[in-house]
């Protein structure tokens, strides 16, 4: 189970890694004024998204239900569930950010890079939440 645990660990710092990354990548992008630049920031945010961030995400929820069903008992902790709200939400920024990404590639964006440096700070709070409640565990 300690490679399970391990490799979990992993993948959950893979993807918010990226989810990190890539908001800050649609800040740049919403500033560049060339052609050559928006093309570039494109392809950046789609191999990042398809390369790291996606497949991760993957890898992140197959492991976490893999650990479940050695832990069942956890599903039944109010953490679990506090957390596991997280990671939906977790799941739904994920996607918003594929929108987003959709939206530059198109040239169909109405957002400024005032508002992708806001959303840029979401995903901090979901990670501070979630390793927070699986490692303290509130009312375990």
């Amino acid at each position: 189970m300690l490679w399970i645990t391990s490799f979990h660990i992993i993948a959950m710092t893979c993807w918010f890694a990226a989810l990190f990354y890539l908001p800050r990548l649609f800040v740049y992008h919403t500033m560049s004024e060339d052609q050559i630049s928006r093309d570039r920031f494109v392809i950046m945010e789609r191999k990042l998204m398809r390369g790291i961030a996606t497949p991760s995400m993957i890898a992140t929820l197959i492991l976490g239900l893999w650990l479940l069903h050695y832990i069942p008992s956890y599903l039944s902790a109010p953490w679990m569930h506090a957390k596991l709200t997280l990671v939906a939400l977790t799941i739904g920024y994920h996607h918003m950010c594929a929108r987003y990404m959709k939206q530059l590639a198109n040239g169909t964006s109405t957002h400024s890079h005032q508002f992708f440096r806001v959303f840029n700070e979401i995903p901090v709070i979901f990670l501070v939440g979630i390793v927070i409640l699986v490692v303290v565990k509130p009312h375990h």
